[in-house]
C-alpha cells in the first residue's frame, strides 16, 4: 500500500511551509530517511525525508507552493501498485474542490508559470541605473540605452538624454504634458511604472523565492501595522573595545570568538530590564508583556535575504553564552542548518547595519515587537570630552575617539518618545561604562 508523505509541522508555532525543491523525480527510487523534499518555513529550509523505500508513485504539490502542516505532499509505494487518489488537502492559496481529481502518477508536475515581464529595467546590467521614465520612453522608441551617453550623476542617463539621441537619430513625438486640472498622468515618473512594448529587448523579470517573497510580505506588513518612530543616539565604544581585547584570548580557549554582538546583546538585555514596557507587543485587549527576553539578532544571507535567529532567555545568559550563542545562530543561519524554532519567538531584534559601512539608519519593526535597535559603523571621530579643570572651570577637550550611531525603532501605539530615549539611554551607558 502506497505510503503518504505528510507535510510536517515543522515548529511550535509554524503551520505552514513553501515547497522549494523536490529532490528527487517522479517514479525514482527513494530509501527510508533519505530526504525527499525542501521545505522552506519563515526563510528557514528544512528536508523533509521520505517515511518509507519504494518508488516515489506521485508529487502532489508543485515546487513554490505553499501549504498547511498535514498536507499530503507525496505518495511512495511500489511501481505495481494501484494508486489512490489523494487530495492535497491543506493548501493556504484557496480552496481544493472535492471534485478535482488527483495528480495522475504517470503525469509530470506542473511548475508555476513564470510572471510575464512588466517594470524591469532594460539593459540594466549595462547601464546602471535608470528611471521608469527612461526605460518606458526606451522600451516604447527601441532606443539601446547602452548607445546613448548619459549627462546625469556619475553618467547616468535622464529624459533629456534619451530624448535628445532620438532628435538626433529620427524626429520625436512631442512629450504630450498633462490636461489642465490633471494632477498627474497614470504614466509619468511619479507612479514609478512603465508599459513596455512586447518586444522590447533584454527584458527579464527575477522571480521571487520564498525568502525573498516573506521579506517582502513581512516588511510591507510592519509598516502597515504600526506606526514607525525612529531616535538616534551615539555610543563611545572605548571600554567595550578595551574589553574585548583583553577577555578574547580567553573566549578564543573556550571556543568562542568574541565579537561586538554580545555586548550589544547584553546591553539591550539590560535596558529591557529597566524599561520593561519595550518587551512587549501590541495587541487588541492591551499591550502584551513578554515575561521572557528573547533577543533576535539579524543574519545576512547576501543575495539571499536576511534571517534573524532569537537568542532565547538572553537575560539568563554570561557574556561567553551570549557570544557563544550568537556564533552558533549566525554560523549555522549562513549554512542554512537552522530549526524553525529557532527564528520564532522572539521578543525585540538587533539588526548591525554598520557591517557594510551604513552609519545610520532607520529599520522596520520586526512584528509583532515593540522596537527594533540598528547599530551603524564603528567609526573613529573627532568629539568634545567634558571635563572640570582644576578651579572648576570647564576644561573641555578633542580627542579621537570609537564611535558608533545607536537608532532605535519603535511602535508609537506603545511606547512615546520619552520612553524610546530612556531606554536607548540605557544601552548607550552600559556601552560606555563596561568594566
Amino acid at each position: 500500500m502506497a505510503i503518504e508523505v505528510i507535510m510536517p509541522q515543522l515548529g511550535e508555532s509554524v503551520v505552514e511551509g513553501t515547497v522549494t525543491k523536490w529532490l528527487k523525480r517522479l517514479h525514482e527510487r527513494i530509501q527510508e530517511f533519505e530526504p525527499l523534499v525542501e521545505i522552506n518555513t519563515d526563510k528557514v529550509d528544512t528536508e523533509v525525508p521520505s517515511p518509507a523505500t519504494g518508488t516515489v508513485l506521485q508529487l502532489l504539490v508543485a515546487e513554490g507552493e505553499t501549504v498547511r502542516a498535514g498536507t499530503v505532499l507525496a505518495l511512495i509505494g511500489e511501481p505495481s501498485e494501484n494508486v489512490p487518489e489523494v487530495q492535497p488537502s491543506g493548501r493556504t492559496d484557496g480552496e481544493f474542490a472535492a471534485s478535482k481529481p488527483a495528480v495522475a502518477a504517470s503525469a509530470p508536475i506542473r511548475q508555476p508559470e513564470p510572471a510575464s515581464p512588466v517594470a524591469a529595467f532594460d539593459r540594466q546590467a549595462e547601464v546602471g541605473f535608470i528611471s521608469p521614465i527612461v526605460a518606458r520612453i526606451a522600451a516604447e522608441r527601441g532606443v539601446d540605452l547602452s548607445k546613448v551617453t548619459g549627462s546625469g550623476q556619475g553618467g547616468r542617463i535622464t529624459k533629456k538624454d534619451v530624448l535628445s539621441y532620438l532628435e538626433v537619430k529620427q524626429p520625436a513625438a512631442p512629450w504630450e504634458e498633462p490636461a489642465s486640472g490633471e494632477l498627474f498622468r497614470p504614466t509619468e515618473e511619479v507612479l514609478g511604472e512603465f508599459k513596455p512594448a512586447a518586444t522590447a529587448p533584454s527584458m527579464k523579470v527575477q522571480p521571487l523565492d520564498p525568502v525573498r517573497a516573506r521579506i517582502a510580505e513581512h516588511m510591507v506588513r510592519s509598516r502597515h501595522t504600526s506606526p514607525h518612530v525612529t531616535t538616534v543616539m551615539e555610543a563611545d565604544l572605548g571600554r567595550v573595545l578595551a574589553h574585548r581585547a583583553a577577555n578574547r584570548p580567553a573566549f578564543e580557549r573556550d571556543g568562542v570568538n568574541l565579537t561586538l554582538s554580545p555586548y550589544f546583546v547584553a546591553a539591550t538585555v539590560e535596558a529591557l530590564k529597566q524599561v520593561p514596557i519595550v518587551n512587549s507587543s501590541w495587541s487588541d485587549q492591551g499591550i502584551v508583556l513578554h515575561p521572557q527576553v528573547n533577543v533576535g539578532v539579524a543574519v545576512s544571507l547576501g543575495d539571499k535575504g536576511l534571517i534573524v535567529p532569537v537568542v532565547k532567555n538572553a537575560d539568563q545568559l554570561s557574556l561567553l553564552a551570549l557570544a557563544r550563542s550568537v556564533n552558533d545562530l549566525s554560523e549555522r543561519a549562513r549554512s542554512r542548518k537552522l530549526d524553525p524554532d529557532e527564528v520564532q519567538g522572539g521578543t525585540f531584534t538587533i539588526t548591525n547595519h554598520g557591517v557594510s559601512g551604513s552609519l545610520l539608519a532607520m529599520p522596520i519593526i520586526n512584528q509583532p515587537q515593540c522596537a527594533i535597535l540598528g547599530i551603524g559603523k564603528l567609526q573613529k571621530r573627532v568629539v568634545v570630552i567634558e571635563n572640570q579643570g582644576p578651579g572648576g572651570e570647564p576644561g573641555d577637550s578633542l580627542a579621537v575617539r570609537p564611535m558608533v550611531y545607536l537608532t532605535l525603532t519603535f511602535d508609537h501605539r506603545i511606547i512615546d518618545g520619552a520612553i524610546a530615549d530612556h531606554f536607548l539611554s540605557v544601552v548607550v551607558q552600559r556601552l560606555q561604562a563596561w568594566a
